[in-house]
């Protein structure tokens, strides 16, 4: 069985971690420095870091927190806001990111995953997609949640994981934040439509819910979350205790 890993995500503004509900209604939480350097120190697997207002303002992702973050963490760090261009790769990584988040600026250029997979490696790329559920149809949403593109969100992950992507984060719109479970419906279409590891986002309340997720759906490779780790609802070593007594294989 495949190691499950459990994934603390930072959605930052203006240099201080903030959470919501539905992508909306933000609230300030903590420094992202402080906060990845316990989650790296804690059992964590990965850390996510969003820079959620750089696609919408139409910035670069800042770089200074990005490598105060970096230099704190010693797990694999995904970063992604912002990105629109191999440049923008670049820069990120240099900056320490381990892999790199890509979600409006694919849908901008589609071709942007593959020209970053042929330089830097189908395992660099991660394709983050904000779905919601449109008249019954999973949409794929840009800029922060806020546009919708139009695109069938099945359809546009599977093309983006074609093209190169080595990695998908799926984030459900719909559950984000309200903490009644992961969205089991959409990530077991996402997972049965690519072959790359899906991340599901969006959703978790307890300590059952990734349970709930990773029996249900042993396909979905890990399990990302942000307010109940940042507000110390769910500890991530009860977590992982909780999973290998389920039989669910995790880094302890």
């Amino acid at each position: 069985m495949i190691t499950k890993r459990i994934i603390p995500c930072l959605d930052v503004k203006n240099g201080r971690v903030v959470k919501g509900v539905n992508f909306e209604g933000l609230s300030d939480v903590a420094s992202p420095v402080e906060l990845a350097a316990y989650y790296s120190s804690c059992g964590a697997d990965e850390l996510v870091f969003y820079d959620i207002t750089a696609s919408a303002e139409g910035r670069a992702l800042f770089t200074d927190i990005l490598r105060r973050t970096a230099l704190r963490v010693f797990i694999p760090l995904t970063v992604g806001g912002g990105i629109n261009t191999v440049a923008d790769f670049e820069r990120v990584l240099q900056c320490g990111a381990d892999k790199v988040s890509v979600n409006s600026g694919a849908i901008r250029d589609p071709s942007l995953v593959e020209k970053a997979a042929k330089r830097y490696g189908d395992q660099c790329v991660v394709l983050s997609a904000d779905v919601k559920r449109v008249d019954g149809v999973f949409r794929v949403f840009g800029k922060g949640g806020r546009e919708n593109t139009g695109m069938e969100a099945i359809e546009w992950i599977r093309r983006c994981v074609g093209n190169g992507a080595g990695e998908v984060v799926l984030n459900s719109i719909d559950t984000d934040g309200v903490k009644g479970g992961f969205d089991l419906e959409m990530l077991d279409a996402v997972s049965n439509a690519v072959n790359v590891p899906v991340i599901a986002s969006g959703g978790a309340g307890c300590i059952d819910d990734f349970l709930t997720l990773f029996r249900t759906l042993p396909k979905v490779d890990a399990g990302l979350a942000a307010s109940i780790f940042h507000f110390g609802e769910v500890r991530i070593a009860d977590l992982k205790r909780a999973m290998q007594r389920s039989g669910i294989e995790t880094r302890i």
